[in-house]
């Protein structure tokens, strides 16, 4: 089920508000209950069968965190029980995401023998790497002391399963979830902005990052692109993934809003970032802070007494970073350029030096990891690469380039316009004007133009003119 599906948007949400907000007004428990039963339909509406993977998923680790915090004094038996649990929940991951991949580059390998006779398809459960990791947070916090143990099982459902975080997170931490499933309120205020950022969330979706797809897929299944078709679409593809996914982080964030909790933002403009290491601070927030706290800090991080162990602090984090994204070698090699990309800023910390160039040289390295995550292997990549240097190209300049330009101008310019802090400033000046009827007006204003355009995107959907969301690969 899509958030923006026509299910979920007339059905789904309307019936999920009214079951929390109306008989359930006065009942903190039933509330949990009926949204652990919510987001459990929500997961097997489009799967089922991977339905009862998650519920397995939720009784195990229930039931090893139990036993984790019942032997807290006894070290070497939580420590057991730590490592059975990240067996079990790395287990399936790599059954479904990683054993095909294995195997068919073994087969690469050695090629007689029952292993080149093995052909592996097997289905990748949607979400299966968040609410994976989700889980994971769960049991290192309680093992680190820094959340308690749920005792009611319901509790680590809810928690692992949240429909608004489900597919695509944000990767909220469990002791922030947890104090939020005993105590959370809920207001007309809170209601209103939570809808306020799914709207947003929708109208980001459907009229910039969906307006956008088209000019990367023409470009990158072009045999022979020319340069100008080559750059535009890996300019649509950066402006497309970043409007895709911080669409989704809108809605999850907006939705937990309607319901009463507060999630975690996981974007914060990271096309304006100065470095590299700038720019993963700011995209994919909860995920750079998910492998820091759980995989940087625990090999030691940046305190550690050589630089070569500072180089394989990092290469760890950024092989898994990408390795975490797909199984493939184009995602294994963008999680290597980022890792040579911030070894040498840490190593060397030329990117000081840069001044305003650092915006170019960062956003440049962006545009051409993307171009790597984007493409199908990699020699694609490469070719694609050279097509944009003018190795390959067919011209600087061709009919489909400005074709595709021409038509789109108006998006990229709003995608380039909104990748920009510009709102928020904007949005601050105002808030510190003492001309209080020109706040209320350009309130009004806001809010009219923001329900026209999601009326708008409303009306792609009805048509069903959608694309699910980029990360729900992953």
């Amino acid at each position: 089920m899509l958030f923006s599906g026509t299910v979920f948007l007339f059905v789904f949400l309307p019936a999920a508000l009214f079951c929390y907000y109306v008989p359930l007004k006065k009942s903190r428990t039933g509330r949990n209950i009926l949204l652990t039963a919510l987001s459990l339909l929500f997961y097997a509406w489009g799967e089922p069968l991977f339905a009862a993977l998650m519920l397995l998923s939720i009784l195990i680790n229930w039931l090893l965190v139990l036993a984790i915090e019942k032997h807290r004094q006894a070290p070497g038996r939580a420590r057991l029980f730590l490592v059975v649990s990240i067996v079990c929940n790395l287990a399936p991951l790599f059954v479904f995401k990683y054993l095909a991949f294995v195997i068919e580059n073994l087969q690469r390998v050695i090629h007689t023998g029952w292993l080149s006779r093995i052909s592996p398809e097997i289905a990748l459960p949607l979400g299966i790497s968040f609410f994976t990791f989700k889980a994971m947070s769960y049991v290192f916090d309680v093992h680190k002391g820094l959340a308690p143990a749920a005792k009611n099982p319901l509790d680590t459902a809810l928690y692992i399963s949240f429909f608004p975080q489900l597919m695509a997170g944000p990767i909220t931490r469990w002791g922030t979830f947890a104090g939020q499933l005993r105590e959370r309120k809920t207001s007309f205020e809170g209601f209103a902005a939570g809808t306020q950022r799914f709207m947003l969330g929708i109208c980001k979706k459907m009229l910039l990052a969906n307006h956008l797809s088209p000019v990367a897929d023409a470009a990158f299944a072009a045999r022979s692109p020319s340069v100008a078709l080559a750059w535009a679409g890996a300019l649509a593809y950066t402006l497309q993934i970043f409007f895709d996914f911080s669409s989704y982080s809108d809605m999850a964030i907006g939705l937990g809003r309607m319901f009463g909790f507060d999630t975690p933002e996981n974007f914060d403009y990271p096309y304006i970032s100065k470095s590299v290491s700038e720019f993963w601070r700011r995209w994919h927030i909860s995920l750079g802070a998910w492998f820091r706290d759980y995989l940087y800090f625990p090999l030691g991080g940046s305190r550690v007494k050589s630089k070569a162990r500072l180089v394989f602090n990092l290469f760890m984090v950024w092989f898994l970073t990408g390795a975490w994204h797909g199984a493939s070698w184009t995602f294994i090699a963008w999680g290597l350029m980022y890792f040579a990309l911030i070894a040498l800023e840490k190593l060397t910390g030329f990117e000081k030096k840069l001044g305003p160039f650092g915006r170019v040289y960062t956003l440049l390295s962006t545009v051409i990891g993307w171009v790597l995550f984007r493409a199908e292997s990699l020699p694609a990549a490469v070719h694609y690469l050279g097509h944009m240097a003018g190795i390959g190209a067919g011209g600087l300049w061709d009919a489909l380039a400005a074709f595709h330009l021409r038509e789109n101008a108006l998006f990229f310019a709003l995608g380039l316009l909104f990748s920009l802090p510009a709102a928020p400033w904007l949005s601050k000046k105002l808030r510190a004007s003492d001309n209080k009827p020109l706040r209320t007006a350009c309130d009004i204003a806001y809010a009219l133009a923001l329900a026209a355009l999601f009326v708008v995107s409303l009306t792609y959907i009805v048509k069903g003119a959608y694309n699910p969301f980029i990360y729900f690969n992953f």
